[in-house]
C-alpha cells in the first residue's frame, strides 16, 4: 500500500505541474503604436529628409537646363547624404512600417542613380522621366512617415 500511495502522489504531482504550466494569464498584448516620444524622435530624423525633398526642385532646374555637370554634382553633393538619413529614419519606424518604407526608399535611390547615369550620358528625356519618378517615390516615402 505505501508503494501505491507514492506512485499515486507522483502521478498527482506530475498532472498538477502539467496543468499549471499550460495555464497562464491570457491578457492580450496591444499592438505597438507610435508614442508621442517616438513621434518626436521621428520628427528629428525626418528634418534632413524633408530638406532633401525641398532641394529636389533645384535638381529639376539643372535637368531642365541640361546642366549635366551640376546635375551629377548635386546628386552626389547636397543629396548625397539622403541614403544615410533615410536609413536612420527607417530604423526608428515601427517594424510593421519598416518594410514598405525601405522598399519605397530603394525605388527612390534607384531613380537618383538613373538620373545620374542619364546626366553622364546627357540624356535629357531619360533624366526627366526619372526625375518625375523620383519625386513620386520621394512623396510616397514621406507619406509613410507618421506626423506629429
Amino acid at each position: 500500500m505505501p508503494k501505491l500511495r507514492s506512485i499515486l502522489s507522483l502521478i498527482l504531482v506530475l498532472v498538477t505541474t502539467f496543468l499549471v504550466s499550460c495555464s497562464g494569464p491570457s491578457t492580450a498584448v496591444a499592438p505597438p503604436t507610435y508614442t508621442p516620444e517616438k513621434i518626436a524622435q521621428i520628427q528629428v530624423l525626418y528634418t534632413p529628409v524633408a530638406e532633401a525633398r525641398e532641394r529636389m526642385s533645384k535638381l529639376g532646374e539643372f535637368i531642365e537646363n541640361r546642366n549635366w555637370v551640376n546635375t551629377g554634382s548635386y546628386i552626389h553633393g547636397p543629396l548625397g547624404g539622403i541614403r544615410h538619413d533615410i536609413r536612420y529614419l527607417n530604423e526608428s519606424l515601427l517594424v510593421k512600417d519598416q518594410k514598405q518604407a525601405a522598399e519605397t526608399a530603394k525605388q527612390l535611390f534607384a531613380d537618383l542613380e538613373q538620373i545620374d547615369t542619364a546626366a553622364k550620358e546627357q540624356n535629357y528625356s531619360q533624366a526627366s522621366v526619372q526625375y518625375n519618378q523620383a519625386l513620386k517615390h520621394f512623396d510616397a516615402y514621406i507619406d509613410l512617415i507618421p506626423q506629429g
